[in-house]
């Protein structure tokens, strides 16, 4: 069975990405959480990881690390769950924001750390920070404009391009940042997962606290 490596549930973005990926696909995997910054953790993350990050993916011999290239291993593993959009042109754009996504958006995710207990908004937000929320919202509307007959999704179906944007959902909540109608709309169908549900939970009920990540405004 896979086996996912993961850090705390209430602040670990890039964990949530191949986590929903793989409840959303059906695909049965064992889960082991290592809490982050605790005496021991990245000694205990070496022993799965070459990086002493998380996540990780162990599939057997073979050993797969950092969230986009997981979320790659599992759509050719199971090319039977459609983790892509089917049509090449959506595949390409599904790949390209999943990829800005993955190297972008620095100042949001610098200035808005993932924190699922929190539930107030930022006071002050740099410039940068408001770009790169409207970049976001200008993908998800364009997006939900041209596949609203697909299904809820930003392809239609519950693709990576959904399971790497899911924490920004997280951060859109917890900084209480106001959406125009059709990105709040999918924040909302994101949020409304079971398995998003799932997360939240367990992540508000740990009791680890990451002071970097615990902002006063």
């Amino acid at each position: 069975m896979l086996k996912l490596i993961i850090g705390n549930k209430n602040y670990s973005s890039w964990s949530l990405r191949p986590w929903l990926l793989l409840k959303q696909a059906q695909i049965p995997f064992e889960e082991v959480l290592i809490p982050l910054y605790e005496a021991g953790s990245r000694e205990r993350t070496l022993a799965y990881s070459p990086t002493g990050k998380v996540p990780c993916l162990i599939d057997g011999d073979i050993v797969v690390w950092d969230s986009l290239a997981i979320s790659e291993y599992l759509a050719e593993c199971f090319p039977e769950r459609q983790l892509w959009p089917a049509a090449m042109a959506d595949r390409a754009e599904a790949r390209a924001i999943a990829a800005e996504m993955h190297a972008g958006f620095t100042y949001l995710r610098g200035q808005m750390p993932m924190n699922l207990r929190r539930e107030r908004p930022r006071l002050s937000k740099a410039p940068e920070v408001e770009q790169d929320i409207a970049r976001i919202i200008s993908i998800w509307s364009a997006l939900r404009q041209r596949h609203a007959g697909a299904g809820d999704f930003l392809f239609g179906s519950f693709s990576v391009a959904d399971a790497m944007y899911a924490p920004v959902v997280t951060r859109f909540k917890s900084y209480d940042v106001k959406l125009p109608a059709l990105a709040q709309q999918y924040a909302d169908t994101v949020l409304a997962l079971p398995a998003m549900q799932e997360w939240y939970a367990a992540g508000r009920a740990e009791s680890w606290r990451i002071a970097v990540s615990e902002l006063d405004d």
